[in-house]
């Protein structure tokens, strides 16, 4: 009798795995951002990555991070966002965590204690002593929202 494999993906690495590939579908040049929303069933509720609103052609758009309205920063919706507007239903996140490449800015951390998300599970902190970022990490403690880093083995993926 054969064996089971047991260099599968653990669950974190399969959902962060997800936000990851989620992020492959960003047309921003310098950073790609993918989220994706999980219930405790571990059942995916939504995905969402860094992008333009929809209907705003991303070619009329600066993607640069140009002064005023030459900003991308003013105009790009964020995976977080976008993922928590992907769900059919929203009271669907209550209690949900929401994997994300890349830790959430202090807008995206307001929507997502507003939906009820109760653990972000985030990569990448580049951005850990911007204001911004101070704010995400003050709005999370105080509504009790848990962080943590993900530790899980790297997931590479690769499109041929």
């Amino acid at each position: 009798m054969e064996k089971p494999r047991n260099d599968n993906l653990k669950w974190d690495e399969y959902f962060m795995g997800l936000a990851k590939l989620s992020a492959l579908r960003s047309k921003d040049p310098s950073t790609q951002v993918g989220a994706c929303i999980v219930d405790a069933d571990h059942k995916v509720v939504s995905i969402g990555y860094n992008g333009m609103p929809r209907g705003v052609d991303d070619e009329v758009i600066p993607w640069g991070h140009g002064e005023g309205l030459e900003s991308k920063y003013l105009y790009v919706c964020h995976a977080e966002f976008n993922a928590i507007l992907n769900t059919r239903n929203g009271s669907a996140l209550q209690g949900c965590s929401i994997y994300v490449t890349l830790f959430p800015c202090n807008e995206c951390a307001k929507a997502i204690v507003q939906t009820g998300i109760k653990e972000v599970v985030f990569e990448d902190d580049k951005y850990h002593d911007s204001l911004e970022f101070q704010a995400s990490r003050r709005i999370f403690e105080l509504s009790g929202v848990k962080c943590r880093r993900y530790v899980g083995r790297s997931v590479e993926i690769e499109v041929k």
